[in-house]
């Protein structure tokens, strides 16, 4: 007997062009309405020129790891410099679930599939959503006039009709390559992730080892989004703001709380914030980032400030040990303990790495006008925050030797009791 149905060949309808097409365009469509959403929440729906379409569009570029350049041009007696590198994780986290879970579907009640048929309906998925990055790419182009406002810069270009123009534009080659990489990602993850995604036969044997610690991972990662929802949604409610906490929450939420979670396993990044540019929330973390010098953010700076902050290492703690027994509780249950600390170490260790790399800001932006502000001034400013790698690297390891140990003799403890005694 066959071991796939003609409806679930590779180029049938159940994951054939029409289900790619619907695919692939959902998780654009998601992405954008969230972005939308966000950025009308964060009042850029007020910007001139009709710009609120195209700085969509650049958001949902962005979300996917394309490349959006600052531009300036203040002719040849002024200068301009600017740069800017955040990802919106939550238009990115609303992409890779839609876009994954979409990917999936036509898969559902299937135990094994051909490495052809999936890389096919990849693939299938990967031509659309290219052709769809394609146009946003495209879009995502606008450059604004800036006032120079009060003062000498303002006089000088009054005196030499000095009117600076900043914008934004897309490297469109290098936006495709990236963009082509996240979706890899992501349709990779999801098959690893997934308890009930079908695999290769061949790959039958490592989903025993890989699956339940990399499921576990995602769970916690996306219940720290939740709390950290939750957390807002309070704070709107109990000290008002309720407009800027949900642009914060449909654009960066998962940028706070995953930040919040390496800090509560003692890990420390390196930060400043200068200027008019501005952490949003909680306020504690710009306190701490402003000024002229690079400062430590770790729990012990933010304790000196707040002192409830070192409730997130028990939080932390409460949510490694559940996901250590989560991993060991849909693993074989003959694994030994000392074998789910190591996987949960080295899956922790990836993740807090991914957390590193996803999680840095940089922005900055400044004009001068014949040497006069020297790209300072109030039309200046600059934010940057990246994380000590190794440390944090080093202590998610040990965290999770601990609490995937720890899980995993719950785990055993919890089997023993529910198997009945010999009669």
């Amino acid at each position: 007997m066959s071991a796939h149905t003609p409806h679930d060949q590779a180029g049938s309808p159940a994951h054939g062009w029409g289900r790619a097409v619907v695919t692939a365009l959902t998780g654009l469509i998601a992405m954008g309405v969230t972005a939308a959403l966000g950025l009308w929440a964060a009042g850029a729906a007020d910007l001139p020129g009709g710009a609120f379409p195209r700085v969509v569009a650049a958001t949902v570029v962005s979300a996917v790891g394309g490349t959006v350049e600052l531009v300036g041009d203040a002719g040849g007696l002024a200068a301009t410099e600017g740069g800017l590198t955040v990802l919106p994780l939550s238009v990115t986290l609303v992409g890779a679930l839609v876009v994954g879970a979409g990917f999936l579907w036509p898969l559902r009640h299937r135990a094994v599939a051909g490495a052809a048929e999936l890389a096919g309906w990849a693939a299938r998925i990967a031509v659309v959503w290219l052709l769809g990055l394609l146009g946003l790419s495209l879009a995502a182009r606008q450059t604004f006039k800036v006032s120079l406002g009060d003062g000498t810069l303002g006089d000088l270009g009054d005196l030499f009709d000095v009117g600076p123009e900043v914008g934004f534009r897309t490297d469109v080659a290098l936006t495709l390559l990236v963009g082509l990489l996240w979706l890899a990602g992501v349709l990779v993850l999801t098959l690893l992730v997934a308890r009930g995604a079908p695999l290769p036969a061949r790959l039958l044997r490592f989903q025993a080892p890989v699956r339940p610690a990399a499921h576990a991972m995602v769970v916690l990662l996306l219940v720290c989004v939740a709390l950290g929802v939750v957390v807002a949604l309070v704070v709107a409610a109990t000290r008002g703001h309720a407009v800027q906490t949900l642009a914060v929450i449909l654009l960066g939420m998962p940028n706070l709380v995953w930040l919040v979670f390496t800090l509560g396993l003692g890990a420390a990044w390196d930060g400043r914030v200068e200027g008019p540019f501005g952490l949003p929330m909680p306020h504690v973390l710009d306190e701490v980032l402003r000024g002229k010098d690079t400062t430590r953010l770790d729990i012990g700076a933010l304790a000196a400030y707040d002192g409830r902050v070192w409730w997130l290492v028990v939080v932390d703690a409460v949510l490694l040990l559940a996901s250590g027994f989560l991993m060991a509780a849909h693993s074989p249950p003959r694994i030994p303990a000392w074998r789910h600390a190591l996987h949960m170490a080295v899956a922790l260790v990836l993740t807090v790495l991914m957390l590193c790399l996803v999680g840095r800001i940089s922005a900055r932006y400044g004009l001068s006008v014949l040497g006069i502000g020297d790209l300072g001034g109030n039309l200046s400013g600059e934010l940057f925050l990246r994380p000590r790698l190794w440390s944090a690297l080093g202590l998610a390891a040990l965290w999770g030797l601990v609490t995937g140990f720890l899980g995993g003799l719950l785990a055993g403890l919890v089997r023993r009791r529910e198997v009945p005694p010999p009669r």
